[in-house]
């Protein structure tokens, strides 16, 4: 029997996020109650995986113990969630690994469910979603949403729950911290010095930014909450941070000598290591964008994975709309399109059981099929390659890089010879599956390589491991001399990588 899609939410339904940040690890279980979520738990541990970079891509293995510890318990709390309803995302301390998969292998058996690693654009993209539906915007304003985490800045420009604008930057509490406090020792001079240099990477979208506007400023996650605290304790403002609140906090931070003497009203001591990283970077986005008030949202990037899961569960899915506007940008032929996906998914659902695939294998060799020939926007030859190059290393709206890494592998091998590399950077968990639908795609294209409109015959496939039996009718192949050669050349191809394809005429 086919694999169905995920089943759609019910009432009652429980999801967790996990959010592995480079400071603290988060974890937000909800239930899905009409429509809405209820959080039913939350568990908070700092991690503080960015004091593990090296510098050179690697991790201090001395991190990793509470690292694994903490998904340990995460796990537990979440062992009963299918793995539908969990999603768990990493950020920009596993972005910067060189070896990502090293870290990824011993998280996820600790966690028991997979982690994706996210660009910083979608983080941001996630962050935006999670404070819009914490705290929903008035309609016709735009928002600006700003998120400092231990390794990397997103800003954001939204209107209603569309994020508009979207960076992501290389500084975060922690990283700058270590870049510009190394020794500990606080100055006047070396705070105008690394003010000065962050605001010029401000710079590069602050004009932007301005030109699009924004009527209210917000902040989330526990840097900007932890400088509005300050601010509250300090009786400087109520419930926001402003230029003039803030300029009296980095006066009075700039008091003090060192960062281990640092004692201000409402910081906690957890805090205190990493406050003048946080607060430089804030420092500077308000200089440089110009802000002159920020609110404080509880709600973070965690809360926007749990409503993005809920897109994922519906008809709302944000990746098949990116799909559509991948499809619109490269002018993809929507009929040759279609034509390939719906043989693909055919194949698919005669082989699904066999090689124990799933709903997402299945939406995946949909979408990729969907975009099958987009590397034709920059050349006929080897537009398999630009295909991939393009899914892999652009910003795709809802899609992890893990997602845009399985695409861009599918896209890669849908024709000529297979690239066994271009399954390198897929977790081990998901290399066989993604490799078992490549094969499927590569025979649709084929199939499809005249662009003929007139439908196939039924194409019966069976497989049993490494081999494929593929049955068609004898007068159609006799009928089409160019595909039989291109099915005898597929045949070689595969042999090659220790796979047997059998052409049988019926």
């Amino acid at each position: 029997m086919p694999t169905q899609e995920t089943p759609p939410l019910e009432d009652g339904d429980l999801l967790a996020a996990v959010d592995l940040g480079s400071n603290s690890f988060h974890m937000v279980v909800a239930r899905y109650v009409l429509g809405q979520l209820r959080i039913v738990d939350r568990i908070k541990e700092s991690v503080r995986l960015a004091e593990g970079l090296d510098g050179r891509g690697g991790l201090d293995p001395a991190v990793m113990p509470r690292a694994l510890d903490c998904l340990a318990r995460f796990g537990q709390r979440i062992r009963t969630l299918p793995p539908a309803r969990v999603r768990a995302i990493a950020t920009n301390t596993v972005r910067q690994l060189a070896n990502p998969q090293a870290f990824l292998m011993p998280a996820e058996t600790a966690l028991g469910h997979g982690i994706e690693v996210v660009a910083g654009r979608e983080e941001a993209r996630l962050i935006y979603l999670g404070v819009a539906h914490g705290n929903p915007p008035d309609p016709g304003k735009r928002r600006l949403v700003m998120d400092i985490g231990g390794g990397s800045t997103e800003t954001i420009i939204g209107e209603g729950f569309q994020a508009l604008e979207r960076e992501s930057l290389q500084m975060g509490c922690i990283a700058t911290t270590r870049r510009f406090f190394s020794d500990g020792r606080l100055s006047r001079k070396r705070w105008k010095e690394a003010r000065t240099e962050l605001e010029a990477e401000f710079q590069q979208f602050a004009e932007a930014y301005r030109r699009r506007g924004w009527h209210e400023a917000m902040g989330s996650s526990g840097t900007i909450k932890a400088i509005c605290d300050v601010s509250v304790k300090m009786k400087l403002t109520k419930v926001s941070v402003t230029d003039v609140s803030l300029a009296a906090i980095r006066d009075k931070l700039l008091e003090f000598d060192a960062i281990d003497e640092v004692k201000l009203p409402g910081l906690s001591a957890e805090r205190r290591p990493i406050f003048a990283g946080g607060l430089l970077v804030l420092d500077a986005a308000f200089g440089a964008l110009g802000i002159e008030r920020m609110y404080v949202s509880d709600h973070a990037m965690r809360e926007g994975v749990l409503y993005d899961l809920i897109g994922r569960g519906s008809q709302e899915d944000p990746r098949a709309e990116s799909i559509r506007a991948l499809q619109a940008r490269y002018g993809v032929d929507l009929d040759q399109a279609a034509r390939v996906e719906e043989t693909a998914l055919s194949l698919f659902d005669q082989a699904e059981l066999a090689w124990g695939l799933d709903a997402d294998n299945r939406r995946q060799l949909a979408w990729t099929a969907r975009i099958h020939e987009i590397g034709l926007a920059i050349a006929h030859s080897q537009y398999h390659q630009h295909g991939a190059y393009l899914v892999e290393h652009s910003d795709i709206a809802g899609f992890s890089r893990t997602e845009q890494q399985i695409l861009a592998a599918l896209l890669r091998n849908q024709r000529r010879t297979l690239a066994a590399s271009s399954f390198d950077k897929l977790p081990d968990r998901l290399v066989a599956s993604v490799q078992r639908c490549a094969l499927l795609l590569r025979l649709a294209v084929l199939m499809h390589r005249s662009h003929d409109r007139d439908p196939l015959p039924v194409v019966e496939l069976d497989v049993d491991g490494d081999e494929l039996l593929l049955r068609l009718p004898k007068r159609w192949l006799e009928s089409h001399p160019l595909t039989r050669l291109d099915l005898e050349g597929e045949r070689e191809i595969l042999a090659g990588f220790g796979r047997r394809l059998e052409i049988r005429a019926i």
